[in-house]
């Protein structure tokens, strides 16, 4: 979706990644601040605090756009995802499911990636196994940093070895520029290359929840909020205001 965001909404979102970068929040990862080159930098869950981010999610006009494009008469939002590739980084964001990653199951749940800068496939834009999403496969998720394990007891097969195998899959890139959204299933496989360019490579991704999804936590899924934190009750839809706030209705 081209110039999804406008850019006074993106230059607050970059100013946000640059004081994030300079002092992380609470649920970050990151691979060191020097040298600057080679950093993969990803902080989540600002919004609670973060008034940019707060106008992002209520006043962007993105939570239509994923309630529109999931077929769903209501969506709430889950959390945001901050991340940065400084050039010169090597590691790829490896291919993956983000479903099995998330404490919910449903299928209308997506993500709407937002570039804040420009990218090409190459320079760290995102790629996906077209149609993966329709292949009723639920595979274990892994830590990006490459461990063999993540969790002993998470039932789910292993992802399929796409990097090894590309001329097998019917894979689609997008090269974007800044405000362009890419909106997403999240049952869909995707991924991303490295930082290949000159310059760094920040994105907005952030998580949408339709009318079909329920609370399933379980091992191995993300550690921001949990039912500790919740009213969410595990196989019912997540009607918690405070922790996945009603953010469009048709």
């Amino acid at each position: 979706m081209p110039n999804a965001v406008d850019a006074d909404l993106l230059a607050e979102i970059e100013d946000l990644a640059d004081r994030q970068l300079a002092d992380p929040g609470p649920w970050v990862t990151d691979t060191g601040p020097e040298p600057a080159a080679g950093r993969l930098f990803t902080t989540r869950y600002l919004w609670r605090t973060e008034p940019a981010m707060q106008r992002f999610v209520f006043e962007s006009g993105i939570a239509e756009l994923a309630a529109v494009l999931m077929g769903s008469s209501t969506v709430r939002f889950y959390f945001d995802h901050l991340l940065v590739k400084e050039p010169g980084t090597e590691s790829p964001t490896p291919w993956h499911q983000d479903i099995p990653y998330w404490p919910f199951l449903g299928q209308q749940i997506c993500s709407v990636w937002v570039a804040c800068t420009e990218a090409s496939v190459p320079e760290s834009s995102l790629e996906f196994v077209r149609g993966s999403h329709r292949w009723d496969r639920y595979f274990a998720p892994e830590p990006f940093t490459g461990e063999s394990a993540w969790t002993a007891d998470f039932v789910g097969e292993r992802c399929p070895d796409i990097e090894a195998t590309r001329h097998t899959w019917d894979i689609v890139g997008f090269d974007v520029d800044p405000g362009d959204a890419l909106v997403f299933s999240s049952w869909i496989v995707h991924g991303s290359p490295g930082n290949s360019g000159t310059q760094r490579r920040t994105a907005l991704s952030t998580r949408w929840l339709g009318d079909d999804a329920v609370w399933a936590p379980h091992p191995g899924c993300d550690p921001s909020v949990t039912q500790d934190d919740t009213t969410a009750i595990p196989g019912e839809y997540p009607a918690d205001d405070d922790r996945f706030p009603l953010t469009w209705s048709a």
